[in-house]
């Protein structure tokens, strides 16, 4: 990337922008292929998602995610650049299609800042194959013309434009002086949210039939007593149909607010169609050198007294069903990392992790990236993890398919983002829906091991589904 020492404070002018822009067609023509510009300035604070409600068009992509305890939070909207792949090797070809554009991008203005300069947003499906009709390929990473993030106290907003060496100087310049005066104080527009629901489903039913989730349960375990594998998380999905549309970002202020220790997250398909959720689990963070991931995996629920929660949090640390499933995923992941050059990481004490409607076992891993590492190849060696497939990964795996009544498409699959830096971190893409229209498809899933109980499993998708579905719906929680 080539970063020019000019600040946005240098381009008073629409003549001086264009002047900028002519620059960098030149640069173009020379290079023999388009290059993308790229002009970062420091905002007064900015709330993303309120940017993104503003500015939202279901015709086209964009991408969100916030870590609200952490006052980090980030959105993109409408593709200016656009990468697609599948199979096998979709995480690596995705790697390639980042540094090559970065070879070929110019950026300005406040670059050092956090998610300065361009940033890649992706979204990685479940499988390396989108099946038929998916809402979503197996592989998208894209740049988004707007951009903004806010990190603590300190906003940025971003403006990316492709100039090849026949661009329209002038349009481009229009275009980014608009959005500069926009975003340096941004003023708010009221999302009017069309049939926005207050609660109102005209049909809702369980894909596959109500009683197919406890079957499929009682099959993973019979798999599992005869050595097919150790491990599989077996996912359920509820069809709701509303009596007006869905909005993806209303759902989103309500999942924030609920779930601050979560990744709340958006990415739209450009064709209507939203991914949402409330993830508690980071697949991957790499910054400044060093590698965080951790082990997800045991459930419990939350009680309704402190003595009771206490309780509970201690029979599930106690519990051997648990910690196995648990261990499972801490091995798997040491396993993986292995593989990619990483092979003494610093591995944490397992930790009761309290969300408001249940409670997990977790277990940091830390690691010093090797050097040149490539995070999206990290990415796809932890993808999938014990914790939403099984172990042994390719039999569980293969075994999903044919248990399961649905294709996963996004769900449990890696969604987050690399910057201009190399930095990044991806999140795993569950307690989520796909929404498209009046339609919701709700996921929740639960890992089985030898000792699970049908109903139990049943009760903890429940929990999963429960406040994503109130959040779609309108609903306050209790």
């Amino acid at each position: 990337m080539k970063i020019v020492p000019m600040q946005p404070a240098d381009m008073q002018s629409r003549g001086a922008l264009e002047r900028f822009l002519a620059d960098c067609r030149r640069l173009a023509a020379a290079a023999g292929r388009p290059q993308l510009v790229s002009i970062t300035i420091e905002s007064e604070r900015l709330d993303p998602l309120a940017v993104l409600e503003s500015i939202y068009e279901p015709g086209e992509v964009h991408f969100y995610a916030e870590r609200p305890a952490l006052d980090i939070a980030l959105a993109g909207a409408e593709a200016v650049a656009s990468f697609t792949a599948e199979g096998e090797d979709r995480f690596v070809q995705a790697g390639a299609w980042v540094r090559e554009m970065l070879g070929n991008t110019v950026a300005v203005g406040a670059v050092n800042l956090p998610f300065g300069g361009p940033v890649f947003f992706g979204g990685f499906g479940f499988e390396d194959l989108a099946s038929p009709g998916s809402a979503f390929p197996a592989a998208r990473v894209f740049v988004a013309r707007w951009q903004v993030a806010r990190v603590e106290d300190r906003s940025v907003a971003v403006a990316n434009t492709m100039i090849g060496p026949d661009s329209d100087i002038a349009v481009a310049a229009e275009r980014i002086w608009r959005a500069r005066e926009k975003f340096t104080a941004f003023d708010y527009t009221e999302p009017a949210f069309d049939g926005a629901l207050e609660g109102g489903l005209a049909d809702e039913r369980e894909v596959g039939g109500e009683t197919s989730y406890a079957a499929n349960v009682e099959r993973g375990v019979a798999a599992i007593r005869a050595g097919r594998y150790r491990k599989i998380v077996l996912a359920r999905a509820r069809d709701l149909l509303a009596t007006t549309q869905f909005h993806p970002l209303r759902a989103l202020n309500e999942l924030r607010q609920r779930f601050p220790d979560c990744y709340v997250f958006s990415m739209g398909n450009g064709a209507g169609g939203s991914f949402i959720g409330a993830s508690p689990e980071r697949l991957v963070a790499g910054a400044d050198g060093r590698l965080r991931t951790e082990a997800l995996a045991g459930s419990a629920p939350r009680g309704r007294t402190a003595v009771e929660d206490a309780t509970l949090a201690r029979q599930l640390l106690a519990s051997e069903k648990d910690v196995r499933e648990q261990g499972l995923v801490l091995g798997s992941i040491l396993r993986r990392l292995a593989v990619v050059g990483i092979a003494a990481p610093e591995v944490g004490k397992p930790r009761v992790r309290q969300l408001p409607n249940v409670q997990h076992l977790c277990t940091p891993v830390e690691a010093t990236l090797p050097s040149g590492a490539d995070l999206l190849a990290i990415v796809g060696e932890l993808h999938p993890t014990p914790a939403v497939g099984g172990t042994p990964r390719e039999a569980a795996v293969a075994h999903l398919r044919e248990l399961e009544p649905f294709a996963r498409g996004l769900y449990a699959g890696a969604l987050g983002w690399v910057t201009a830096s190399g930095d990044g971190e991806f999140f795993v893409g569950i307690r989520s829906a796909l929404i498209e229209g009046r339609s919701a498809r709700v996921f929740a899933g639960a890992g089985i091991v030898e000792g699970s109980v049908p109903e139990k499993e049943f009760v903890e998708t429940e929990l999963k589904m429960r406040a994503l579905r109130e959040a779609l719906l309108g609903v306050r929680g209790g």
